[in-house]
């Protein structure tokens, strides 16, 4: 049960008080509202402090919404699917599927593309620590030249949820449909930014395929790989004007198949 502090004068209370009081989950309306009409310029800061972190927990909170209401309708194992790495011109694309607890708050989840590096490792490794279950799968260059990029994403797809146990009994996917696929589905246009599993799976499939990128980096280390992940910037660019395609490149890309027409094998 939550105390109540209306009657207290926070005034009279340290800031180290104040602090610690405001941290906790708990924490009674009326003592928030008592700090808010505190003179001190430092109770002001923690008083905003307090309201950012309420906020952000509203924010991630609102992420679960698609998994709220598969969970009405009885699926208490939803995973979320997404994808990183369709547009660069090397390396694999990298896909994941995770499912997470419904009570799991995971402050600055986000779409993967919203966050830095930095919060993306922090919560990648929270991730890896707190999912139910985390499916993967990298389809490399050559598959993808050979089947196209689209149909490599859809196969990595298929390929990260059947990984997963326990088994969805139902998936969120960020934008495309699987139309194959036996369990309830829903695509969500945007739903790295939606969907709180959907976004895990986002920062699951970039940080994978970001750190294998910076392995590649080691090895063709012409390329820029750790810096441009395999994407077509002018630096990347010239680089293979200077030494042509390395066997992670794809060669069905543009514009490397204008500028090496080789021709790709079945």
């Amino acid at each position: 049960m939550k105390k109540t502090t209306q009657s207290i004068d926070v005034s009279k209370i340290t800031l180290r008080e104040m602090e610690r009081t405001l941290i906790a989950d708990d924490v009674d309306a009326s003592f928030v509202e008592a700090c808010r009409t505190d003179s001190r310029k430092a109770a002001q800061q923690l008083v905003r402090r307090y309201e950012r972190k309420q906020a952000e927990r509203a924010r991630v909170a609102a992420l679960y919404k698609y998994e709220d209401a598969a969970a009405a309708e009885g699926f208490m194992y939803v995973a979320g699917v997404d994808e990183a790495g369709r547009g660069p011109l090397a390396g694999p694309v990298s896909v994941a599927a995770v499912i997470l607890p419904r009570d799991l708050y995971l402050p600055k989840l986000n779409d993967s593309k919203k966050i830095s590096p930095k919060i993306r490792e922090e919560l990648f490794e929270e991730i890896q620590a707190k999912a139910i279950a985390i499916g993967s799968a990298l389809i490399d260059a050559k598959t993808i030249d050979r089947i196209n990029i689209y149909q490599a994403t859809i196969n990595g797809m298929y390929e990260s949820i059947f990984s997963l146990s326990p088994r969805p009994q139902k998936v969120l996917i960020d934008a495309v449909k699987l139309d194959r696929l036996s369990i309830p589905s829903e695509s969500i246009i945007k739903g790295d930014a939606e969907s709180a599993s959907i976004a895990a799976a986002s920062i699951v499939a970039k940080v994978t395929r970001d750190r294998l990128m910076d392995a590649y980096d080691r090895q063709y280390p012409e390329y820029g790989f750790a810096r441009h992940k395999g994407y077509g910037t002018a630096e990347h660019l010239a680089a293979l004007k200077k030494y042509g395609p390395c066997p992670i490149h794809r060669l069905s890309f543009e514009p490397i198949h204008s500028m090496y027409p080789i021709e790709i094998a079945d």
